[in-house]
């Protein structure tokens, strides 16, 4: 019923940048903790950002300062703008949300996943 549907992701050059989307069905994505979490080849997932529902938010040291996570209340969606793309943010990014924990993030469960969107950077 709770569902998370992510939009393509892309390839883009180096030092370039591109915008992720997640829609969420069943449920209010301002009512919850949401998260996008990536994994690269060869590598453990990696919880990169997430934004309870105050709007406070985290980031990773890794994109801090290059990436934004946002909230479309209007198209019930999370998204992530990703700029100054390096290689090693070539991964499969998955959006997620905890739908049990009350809207915030500590302590979190993401129990809702979407399916998954490849992003590849090059030179």
């Amino acid at each position: 019923q709770v569902q998370l549907v992510q939009s393509p992701g892309g390839s883009v050059q180096a030092g370039g940048s591109l915008n992720l989307s997640c829609a969420l069905s069943g449920a209010t994505v301002s009512g919850y903790c949401m998260a996008w979490v990536r994994q690269a080849p060869g590598k453990e997932r990696e919880e990169i950002t997430y934004i309870d529902k105050e709007g406070s938010i985290w980031y990773a040291d890794s994109v801090k300062g290059r990436f934004a996570i946002s909230q479309d209340n209007a198209e019930n969606t999370l998204n992530l703008q990703m700029n100054s793309l390096k290689l090693e943010d070539t991964a499969l990014y998955y959006c997620a949300a905890d739908i049990v924990n009350g809207g915030y993030c500590y302590p979190y469960e993401f129990s809702v996943w979407g399916q998954g969107t490849q992003v590849t950077v090059f030179s």
